[in-house]
């Protein structure tokens, strides 16, 4: 399939079945933190990038077997890019609560919220996922590197409106970056938008896999803390989380009593091919593939690459103290 990817361990989601909309990464935004790699198609347009019944249709055939289904907390519709540029969207999301009976959650850089169509599409989403990482012009720009038809102020004024016409939960995802929109202007700046807004609750991050920049580094886990303290006890907002360097609160509840998915009737090269389909999608641990598929331990994973590291078709780097792995075609 090469739209669906999954189901995967989310950290904030609990077992998520993904749905990628975009062929490749087509996006306004080339964020220097982005684990997928360099944006190869910046633009603002909305249009029908992939078919939308073939992508419906490959929801159908994994639906159809109730089994896998049973194994599905959550649908997450994302993409490599940034998934509102495809006009299928409400169409697509119209199909999984009518089909898949499962909490349907997007994943959005949050930019597309200001348009009407937009909007009408996300309202049928149980959980809209937005991004807003900095709000003063100067961060925004160096951080997320828009399109020049990105326009801050308008992204800003459809987060808040979008905040108070959507009736399903309304996560807001921070990424903190070091030096770039860490400093006290930023946050209480940042503060000062989310008092207008109507959140379930507020997400913090950081730079956690390898991103496209090596530059891009992380705060530390004190920064994000304080950072959290200050938006907790700032804002009306319920509930503030730090999704970085570990599980949320929400992962950890849908963990409890969940049964592993078994993969021991899967053949050896479809375990490879599970696992080159999440590298191509971000790079991953040994742990983060193991956990996800099941598997015996890091070991088994580590096995299995071997001879795809050897060809280059599969790449090891160091980030943080941690060996991540990277297929051939993301960023070095």
């Amino acid at each position: 399939m090469n739209h669906i990817f999954g189901p995967v361990n989310s950290r904030r989601l609990g077992r998520s079945l993904g749905i990628d909309l975009l062929p490749r990464k087509i996006c306004n935004f080339d964020c220097i933190y982005c684990e997928v790699g360099p944006t190869t198609n910046l633009t603002c347009e909305r249009r029908e990038y992939v078919p939308t019944g073939e992508i419906i249709a490959e929801i159908e055939e994994f639906c159809s077997d109730p089994a896998r289904m049973e194994s599905v907390d959550v649908v997450t519709v994302t993409a490599s890019g940034e998934p509102t540029l495809h006009s299928g969207l409400g169409r697509i999301l119209r199909f999984l609560k009518e089909r898949t009976g499962k909490p349907v959650a997007v994943l959005t850089n949050g930019t597309n919220l200001s348009r009407r169509d937009v909007a009408a599409d996300l309202s049928v989403a149980d959980v809209v996922i937005p991004s807003l990482d900095a709000v003063l012009p100067e961060s925004f720009r160096k951080l997320n590197r828009p399109a020049r038809c990105v326009d801050l102020g308008e992204m800003i004024e459809g987060l808040v409106g979008f905040s108070h016409a959507f009736t399903g939960e309304l996560w807001l995802e921070v990424l903190i970056v070091k030096g770039i929109n860490d400093s006290g202007e930023n946050i209480e700046a940042l503060i000062k938008v989310i008092r207008r807004m109507k959140l379930s609750r507020v997400q913090l991050n950081t730079v956690a896999r390898p991103p496209l920049e090596k530059f891009a580094r992380p705060v530390s886990r004190e920064a994000l803390e304080e950072t959290a303290a200050r938006i907790a006890s700032e804002t009306a907002v319920p509930r503030v989380d730090i999704i970085a360097h570990g599980i949320s609160t929400f992962a950890r509840t849908a963990e409890e009593g969940r049964t592993k998915i078994k993969f021991d009737y899967l053949k050896q090269e479809e375990l490879i091919g599970d696992i080159e389909q999440m590298l191509q999608r971000r790079p991953c641990t040994a742990e983060d593939m193991s956990r996800t598929l099941a598997l015996s331990g890091p070991e088994e994973v580590e096995r299995l690459l071997e001879p795809l590291v050897k060809s280059g078709t599969i790449k090891k780097r160091l980030h943080e103290d941690r060996i991540y792995y990277l297929y051939g075609g993301n960023q070095e």
